[in-house]
């Protein structure tokens, strides 16, 4: 099956292409709720900007939950 995309077009996408694309969606959807949300949580609104703008397929969004979020020491 091949979803034309115009038919002034050569691409085409076919069942396998959309499926790799809906769960790079889905990836990117996640780790950027996450990293969103502990953001959020941390008052770190230039990070909760860049990351609400930039797609980075979770790229972004993991190096800021692995190496950027405040820390917070339990007591």
């Amino acid at each position: 099956m091949h979803l034309y995309i115009s038919s002034h077009s050569h691409l085409t996408f076919t069942r396998t292409d959309l499926i790799l694309l809906g769960i790079l969606l889905a990836w990117e959807a996640v780790w950027k709720l996450i990293a969103l949300w502990r953001a959020g949580r941390n008052n770190q609104i230039i990070w909760f900007v860049a990351m609400a703008i930039i797609n980075t397929a979770g790229i972004l969004e993991i190096a800021y939950l692995l190496f950027f979020q405040n820390k917070k020491i339990k007591t």
